[in-house]
C-alpha cells in the first residue's frame, strides 16, 4: 500500500523499495517496423541495500 501512495519501503539490511516515473516514449516493433508510441508511467523499482550486496558478494 506505501508504494502505491508512492512512499518508499525500505527493509535494513536487504534494501528498499520504491517507485520511479518512466518517460513517454516512441518505440518500434522489431516484427513489423511499426512505431508504436507508449505512455508515461509510474513503475516500482528495487534498490539492494549494503548487507545484500554483501552476502550475495560472498558466494
Amino acid at each position: 500500500k506505501a508504494l502505491a501512495k508512492g512512499e518508499p519501503v525500505i527493509i535494513t539490511g536487504f534494501g528498499k523499495f520504491e517507485t520511479r516515473k518512466r518517460k513517454a516514449t516512441t518505440r518500434m516493433n522489431p516484427q513489423t517496423g511499426e512505431r508504436i508510441k507508449t505512455p508515461a508511467k509510474t513503475v516500482p523499482a528495487f534498490k539492494a541495500g549494503k548487507g545484500l550486496k554483501e552476502v550475495v558478494a560472498k558466494k
